[in-house]
């Protein structure tokens, strides 16, 4: 079981050590976030508490029942009914299932609770577990796509009310 928490100030430190323990984890799958976003931390995560103040974006930790951090999971650019989908689990909770529970959660949030009627998500092929967390929670191919030099695929997914 996993649960959500919808991002506040009070993460920053949580947030930063987990971004921190698993940078080299992540480099292997996306693109490294860079040097820049671990010394200017504090400042990033107050811009992203003001976009989710805006109601542009929803930002999510995914924590176990014991309240450890595992990952995040994250709608982005929100408009017009629809919301970029972005997620990442540390390297401890990955392969247990926890990226296709926390999915299938902010589907649920942004259908119900967000009032959202699509999300679209990308994964890079070189990355099936990702393409497979998808394809759990409803999402279908929709086309190819390139993210900072590297083949994607662009996924797509329609939301009701009881998703």
């Amino acid at each position: 079981m996993v649960i959500l928490e919808r991002l506040r100030p009070d993460h920053a430190e949580a947030v930063l050590a987990f971004e921190r323990e698993n940078r080299s984890y992540f480099a292997r799958f996306i693109t490294d976030r860079g040097d820049a976003y671990f010394t200017h931390f504090a400042d990033r995560h107050r811009a992203l508490l003001a976009e989710q103040d805006a109601g542009v974006c929803h930002f999510h930790l995914v924590l176990d029942e014991q309240g450890t951090l595992l990952g995040r999971v994250n709608l982005v650019d929100v408009a017009d009914g629809s919301a970029e989908l972005g997620y990442r689990i540390g390297e401890r909770a990955a392969g247990r299932g926890v990226a296709t529970a926390a999915v299938r959660e902010v589907c649920r949030l942004a259908a119900g609770t967000y009032g959202l009627r699509a999300l679209t998500a990308a994964a890079h092929v070189g990355n099936p577990a990702s393409r497979t967390v998808l394809a759990r929670n409803g999402f279908t191919e929709e086309g190819e796509l390139t993210i900072n030099g590297r083949p994607a695929l662009r996924f797509r997914r329609r939301l009701t009310p009881r998703t």
